[in-house]
């Protein structure tokens, strides 16, 4: 399934999650095509694997654009997505657009295409607050306030499941849904709870006496809140272990088990920088979940074991932020005319 003969597409691959699974692929000595945009990632994301694979630039969206990107390949990897806690508030217009035009133009080139698998990158956004912890994938999934704007990306997610279920029911390309749960790591964005933890006890520490090693910082919600992390790369593997053995028409978490209240994750923040941290709670945003852990044993069950534990994790990211501040928002992108 996974020689060297091969082409996979993946669409997203200049992004974070996309680029991991890119380097993964390229490494595997597969043939790969990256369609991307660079509204979210960017090039030098992948500049040092530059003339290892085939760049398309351009959007999603495009469907003639995505039929050419997809052709003789055995394998599409659906990435491209609006991803990012605040712009589920601030674009949720554009977290749509993406979310639906994007994986219809993906999942009908597959299928013109004949590809062997169609890989959909859902969310555990899907389950908003899951009535079983750990959640197995077979949780009810809700959109909850269709009136709230941060259910975009969930409502979004949830469409493209059923986009890729259904367009590809009784075709020969097998459809595969995998449902990431908090992937992170060194330049994963700054929309996302990790980032903005590492700059609030940056800058309270900057503030602070040298002499006092302790900082207070305001959580988005109570900080009982929980979540499970899992390590960019070791999500990628998981993703080509789902090519590689998943089964077709199933659903499969990827991440871990580890679960973690925001709180907790704050105060170790600190502890690796050699900072007491404080936390106290702050106004939650609206339809934020209050537990997120994936039940991972179908995954686990295909040979799946995370390489890097939280604390290494959490230190490389926690390293890359410290030093990086976002950059100036990039504009909308619009869908683009192109070819490949």
């Amino acid at each position: 399934m996974s020689g060297s003969g091969d082409v996979a597409l993946v669409t997203g691959g200049a992004g974070f999650l996309g680029a991991a699974l890119v380097r993964r692929l390229v490494a595997s000595g597969r043939t790969v095509r990256v369609l991307d945009d660079h509204s979210r990632g960017g090039p030098d994301r992948l500049a040092d694997l530059r003339g290892k694979f085939e760049a398309i630039d351009g959007d999603v969206r495009d469907e003639a654009l995505v039929k050419r990107a997809a052709r003789g390949c055995a394998t599409v990897f659906h990435l491209a997505a609006v991803n990012g806690t605040r712009f589920f508030y601030e674009q949720p217009e554009r977290v749509l657009d993406v979310a639906l035009r994007g994986t219809l133009a993906a999942v009908i080139a597959a299928r013109e295409a004949k590809a062997r698998r169609f890989l959909f990158a859902s969310s555990g956004e899907v389950y908003h607050d899951p009535p079983t912890i750990p959640t197995p994938e077979d949780v009810r999934c809700v959109v909850p306030d269709p009136s709230n704007p941060r259910f975009s990306y969930s409502g979004g997610k949830l469409a493209g499941e059923l986009i890729t279920r259904n367009y590809l029911r009784g075709q020969a390309t097998g459809a595969i849904v995998f449902r990431p749960h908090n992937v992170y790591g060194p330049a994963m964005g700054f929309e996302h709870v990790i980032p903005n933890l590492v700059h609030k006890i940056r800058d309270a520490a900057a503030r602070a006496a040298a002499a006092k090693p302790k900082v207070e910082i305001e959580l988005q919600g109570t900080g009982k809140e929980t979540r499970a992390f899992c390590w960019v790369d070791d999500a990628a593997e998981a993703i080509a272990l789902l090519e590689a053995k998943g089964e077709p028409g199933a659903t499969y978490h990827v991440g871990t088990e580890e679960e973690i209240a925001i709180a907790e994750l704050a105060r170790r923040l600190g502890t690796l920088r050699g900072l007491e941290v404080v936390p106290r709670a702050g106004p939650a945003p609206a339809g934020a979940p209050v537990r997120r852990c994936a039940d991972t044993r179908k995954l686990r069950a295909l040979g799946f074991a995370a390489k890097t534990s939280l604390d290494e994790g959490l230190a490389r990211t926690l390293a890359w932020y410290w030093d990086h501040d976002e950059p100036e928002a990039k504009p909308p992108s619009a869908p683009k005319a192109g070819g490949a």
